[in-house]
């Protein structure tokens, strides 16, 4: 349950729409109810406060009402346009996935929910103005076209710094800053930063030869795994759960994402098997696009997408790849620190239920450096870039995964080699590369010396 619900919390967050409903609701609300209190109260307001509020009758009141909806709908359709605009250039210049970053944006969803909020409650109070005439006695909500007046010079303000917000946040130096932010944040929620010895002294179940497949119910991208529901289907079909696929992986629905077998040595009857499947496959959530809920490796998957787009011809930012990777040999190094072993969840009688595997440092670190190396194989920048990514890795990472940094340094050198440097930067590269090699022994090098 605690997946799903951030799953939601995800999914509604990076929409633009719960907010400014959320502001339109509460405007009607407000043009609705104010007017009320402020015929009940409007003769016992004191001389000094009705001073401060709108004077006018009710041809000026409606008068006022009018501009301020009239304006603020213009202002909001040039709102929604910039971002629109802000999007594309987001999704053609540096990549389709961090439009979530855009979408997600609290500034510009409270900017809007602001737009529309005045503009609904300014013709909410609209219909509460009256004018004499017959039997009808004239009407002015002081009060409530006060408040529609300042909310006017809010909305004023809040256009000025949305657009310097805009301004800002389309910079590429702004939009790795904050997909590291989200990475590292879904980082440190999901993965403990030291694993309790208990947990590193018990190996992870294996799955015996006569177990069977567990199929994904939907296709789609792992979003979330409920974890509760998960482990009560394991308990209640007596079995141990094997899921191999983890958040971001692509599944297809009856292909198997793991496996399921008995805790005893009795087979599962059809019944038990069918349902343990049909939990199974309910439990572990799907969706068209991948997510940081649960996903570790889905900042660096954004990380990497801005490194080979800025290297792509029509494009031919080099300076931009190096700085993801940086951010991109950042995150790694964080990791590096992080359990990443399979995720044991137990019954009631600490007996081992439901294992949940998690993305290995290789994997991540592949995806993280193998398509700026392909792409960036002509940019020694680049190529620099990715030898010191390499040494900062072996550098933080424990002594089991330096021979995957090494297998590696062994394939950017190959890459290395069969482009057409001069002299001097075949040096600098082999220099950096040695750097790596020595980083990988757990010295760290300054100058060609050991330090």
């Amino acid at each position: 349950m605690r997946g799903r619900l951030n799953a939601l919390g995800e999914h509604l967050g990076t929409q633009l729409w719960p907010l400014p409903t959320l502001g339109v609701g509460l405007a009607v609300a407000l043009g609705i109810g104010l007017p009320q209190l402020d015929a009940r109260i409007h003769d016992d307001l004191p001389p000094w406060l009705r001073n401060y509020l709108f004077g006018g009758e009710a041809g000026a009141a409606r008068t006022v009402l009018d501009a301020i909806a009239s304006s603020l709908i213009t202002v909001t359709a040039l709102t929604f346009s910039l971002t629109v605009v802000t999007l594309q250039l987001a999704s053609s210049q540096f990549s389709p996935r961090l439009l979530r970053t855009f979408t997600r944006d609290r500034f510009v969803q409270t900017t809007l929910a602001l737009f529309l909020a005045t503009f609904t409650y300014a013709l909410t109070v609209l219909r509460t103005v009256r004018a004499t005439g017959g039997a009808q006695e004239m009407f002015v909500p002081q009060a409530s076209v006060t408040l529609a007046f300042l909310l006017t010079v809010a909305s004023v303000l809040s256009l000025v710094l949305f657009l310097s917000h805009l301004a800002r946040e389309i910079r590429v130096e702004t939009m790795l800053r904050n997909v590291h932010a989200d990475a590292g944040r879904t980082i440190r929620r999901l993965l403990p930063e030291h694993p309790c010895p208990r947990e590193r002294a018990v190996a992870p179940p294996r799955p015996p030869a006569d177990a069977v497949p567990l199929p994904a119910g939907a296709s789609g991208f792992l979003t979330a795994v409920d974890e509760v529901s998960l482990l009560a289907a394991a308990v209640e079909a007596d079995a141990v759960v094997l899921i191999q696929c983890h958040p971001g992986s692509s599944l297809v629905a009856g292909t198997p994402i793991g496996f399921g077998w008995p805790h005893g040595a009795r087979p599962f009857s059809p019944d038990v098997l069918a349902h343990l499947r049909k939990r199974v496959a309910t439990a572990i959530s799907t969706g068209f696009e991948r997510t940081g809920a649960q996903d570790i490796g889905f900042g660096l998957r954004q990380l990497t997408d801005v490194a080979t787009k800025a290297l792509s011809p029509g494009i031919n930012d080099p300076t931009t790849a190096v700085h993801a990777l940086s951010h991109s040999s950042a995150l790694l190094c964080e990791l590096a620190g992080r359990d990443l072993a399979p995720r044991l969840l137990r019954d009631d009688q600490g007996r081992v239920r439901v294992v949940l595997c998690r993305p290995q440092l290789g994997d991540l670190l592949e995806l993280a450096v193998a398509q700026p190396r392909r792409y960036g194989a002509s940019d020694p920048f680049v190529l620099a870039r990715l030898s010191s990514l390499l040494r900062e890795i072996a550098w933080c990472a424990g002594r089991e995964h330096r021979r995957t940094v090494a297998g590696q340094l062994a394939r950017l050198r190959t890459t290395i080699a069969a482009q057409d440097f001069d002299a001097t930067e075949r040096a600098r590269l082999a220099e950096l590369a040695e750097q790596v090699d020595q980083a990988v022994a757990g010295r760290w090098t300054a100058g060609g010396k050991t330090s």
